[in-house]
């Protein structure tokens, strides 16, 4: 059986097939290598992307501000070249019937203003160039009057479209000439210059401009010419122009992408203009997928360069492995004689002098093994006569055992019907506590509304008592309220007995009036106003002082009805009172049962407690006993099976015999 499985082993590792360590290292090596290198490709790539995409930014914003500054130093030129002529008008004081004559001399001049300048004056009349194709019938209504009269230097006003259609830009400005009349010179300037400027002046290749009046939002120059002096608005369709709205009305003017465009923004100084410079970000992208392909290409060639190199080192450093290899085989096939090379100064040069030390010390085993098997011989035969006396004692035990096992089985069944009773009466005591449990939480219940009611009743007097505070407030207001309406009976009195006297008074006065004569009529006629005004007086403070005694009564009877109330709160709040003595003494009532009931239930714990402890010692007392049968049952079978295998000794100690022998035979086959 032994030469079977050896057999099958041998069969077995010539099956197998091996690998070389050089393949294990690449395939471990190569993975790593090439996932490195692709991160580092993939990162360059990332960075070269936001670079090239920073240095877009920076190019798009350093054109667009070189177009600023062009149409900045175009406007300004013109609008030098306007103030010059404004000046020159101004100094040379010229009369209001020359002005078509100086008009005509600077016509054509300036190939910016192709029309001249023109003069508006408040009474609506309008000067030009002879030659000017100019035509403005409403001057004050106009919007270049209108610009130019709000500054004195000419200055540029916002984009409008003229009588003939043309978008335009006015430079404006009021005339001082000396004179009380306003008159506002202009000259318009044409958009198509600034139009070249915006469309022509981009330095990136394929990127484009357009100019924007943030005061009203219309776009003065585009390269889509249907675009041009339209309303830019956040709700176009358009994604480019709806989020360049969208900047340029909350002042974020920062670059920044907008759809599939990169954008920049920038203000033309001294003008309420906004120049817009965008490119595709695809344009960008493309030159970034151009670096990204490269560098993928330089990554693989790298990869393979590696890798050749790898391999080269591989086999450099492995080369001495197969030396070892050859020996293990040698001694795979019981060959100990061999000598292995341990001159290597490296980790290999360790694992040969490992391997020499393995072959001495198997030399050295096998002598061993064969000086030992001879002793096994000997020692087989005494095993042999030792195994026979162990099978007459282990009949003798086997014996003894069966009639312990008989008599600690009924102890086991005495004690089970001990623990059956002790559960039953656990069982029966817990069912008790759990009614008592309940019992309790419903007296604590009525323990917490009882307790409650107590403390709503105490509020409730206390109300009470606050009523009764509140009432007699009233009572002594009630009381002030009457004593101030007697202080009015007096003063009403008084008023009464001074109407009177003035009632006298005005009596004598007629009679004195009437002794005058003819003198005294005019102070007759005072005389009896002031009669009738104290008799006005008299009747006034009569009718209050009626008022007064009927608000007098009122007072009477409020506070008569306020000494009612307070009686009956006082009546209330000694009720309120019993109720509360009588919910103090149901509330100490339930506090002496809930006590009462809490000890009854602590005294069901302890009968619970002692009715489990002596459950939980009948059930030790028969699992104890149980245990003491199992035991004694596997003593039993423990006796059968040393009877068992004192046999077995026996017929090993004939086995091992043979097995020496054979272990013999094998040690010869190696050589040592």
């Amino acid at each position: 059986m032994n030469n079977n499985g050896s057999a099958k082993g041998k069969e077995s590792v010539v099956r197998k097939k091996n690998k070389k360590i050089s393949s294990k290292l690449l395939m471990y090596i190569l993975p790593v290598v090439i996932i490195t290198v692709l991160i580092l490709v993939n990162i360059a790539a990332t960075l070269s992307k936001n670079r090239m995409s920073e240095m877009a930014t920076e190019t798009l914003e350093s054109s667009i501000s070189n177009q600023s500054d062009n149409i900045e130093s175009w406007l300004d030129e013109n609008l030098r070249y306007f103030n010059t002529v404004k000046h020159t008008l101004e100094s040379q004081k010229i009369e209001e019937a020359d002005y078509e004559s100086f008009l005509d001399s600077y016509y054509g001049y300036n190939s910016n203003s192709p029309k001249g300048f023109y003069i508006g004056t408040a009474s609506g009349r309008f000067y030009k160039a002879k030659d000017a194709d100019i035509d403005e019938k409403d001057v004050l209504g106009s919007t270049w009057y209108k610009q130019g009269i709000s500054r004195v230097q000419m200055a540029y006003g916002t984009a409008y479209t003229n009588a003939e259609g043309e978008t335009v830009i006015s430079a404006t400005g009021i005339i001082d000439d000396g004179s009380d009349e306003i008159k506002v010179i202009g000259a318009d300037v044409s958009l198509n210059k600034i139009s070249i400027i915006v469309n022509s002046g981009v330095k990136m290749n394929k990127a484009s401009s357009f100019l924007v009046d943030t005061n009203d939002y219309k776009i003065l120059a585009h390269r889509d010419f249907n675009i041009v002096n339209t309303t830019l608005s956040e709700s176009t369709s358009d994604t480019l122009l709806a989020g360049a709205a969208k900047s340029i009305s909350s002042g974020d003017l920062t670059s920044k992408e907008i759809g599939d465009y990169v954008v920049a923004f920038d203000e033309v100084q001294g003008t309420d203009w906004v120049l817009v410079s965008y490119i595709p970000t695809n344009v960008i992208m493309s030159t970034v997928s151009q670096i990204g392909m490269l560098l993928f290409v330089v990554g693989g060639v790298a990869i393979i360069l590696i890798t050749i190199l790898i391999l080269f080192v591989v086999k450099k450093v492995i080369a001495p492995l197969s030396n070892i290899s050859n020996n293990i085989s040698a001694m795979s096939e019981g060959d100990f004689t061999i000598e292995v090379d341990s001159s290597s100064d490296d980790e290999i040069g360790v694992m040969g002098s490992k391997v020499s030390d393995f072959v001495n010390s198997m030399r050295k085993m096998l002598a061993s093994i064969s000086e030992e098997s001879d002793k096994l011989q000997s020692e087989s035969d005494n095993s042999d006569m030792v195994s026979r006396t162990m099978f007459e004692a282990s009949q003798s035990q086997a014996e003894a055992m069966q009639q312990l096992n008989e008599t600690v089985d009924q102890l086991a069944t005495a004690v089970n019907d001990i623990a059956q009773n002790a559960t039953v009466l656990a069982q029966v005591v817990a069912d008790t506590r759990d009614n008592s449990e309940k019992a309790d939480e419903s007296m604590k219940e009525t323990v917490g509304i009882s307790q409650k009611g107590r403390d709503d009743m105490e509020k409730l007097n206390v109300a009470m008592e606050g009523i009764a505070q509140s009432n007699e407030k009233l009572v002594e207001s009630i009381n002030k309220v009457g004593t101030a309406s007697e202080e009015i009976t007096n003063i009403v009195g008084m008023i009464g007995e001074i109407a009177e006297e003035t009632n006298l008074l005005s009596l004598n006065a007629s009679i004195e009036a009437a002794r005058a004569g003819e003198a005294g009529k005019g102070f007759a006629v005072v005389a009896t106003q002031i009669g009738k005004l104290a008799q006005t007086s008299a009747e006034s403070a009569q009718n209050i002082s009626n008022l007064i005694e009927e608000v007098h009564k009122l007072i009477e009877d409020a506070v008569e009805q306020a000494h009612e109330s307070a009686d009956n709160i006082k009546e209330n709040s000694e009720l309120i009172g019993v109720a509360v003595d009588t919910f103090d003494r149901i509330y100490n009532n339930i506090q002496e049962s809930n006590g009462l009931i809490e000890a009854m239930i602590t005294d069901i714990e302890k009968v619970d407690d002692v009715a489990t402890n002596v459950a939980a010692i009948s059930e030790e007392q028969a699992a104890s006993a149980d245990e003491i049968l199992a035991t004694s049952e596997n003593m039993v079978e423990m006796a059968n099976n040393i009877t068992k295998s004192s046999q077995d000794v026996a017929d090993n100690s004939h086995e091992l015999a043979g097995t020496s022998q054979t272990l013999t035979s094998y040690v010869q086959k190696f050589k040592i």
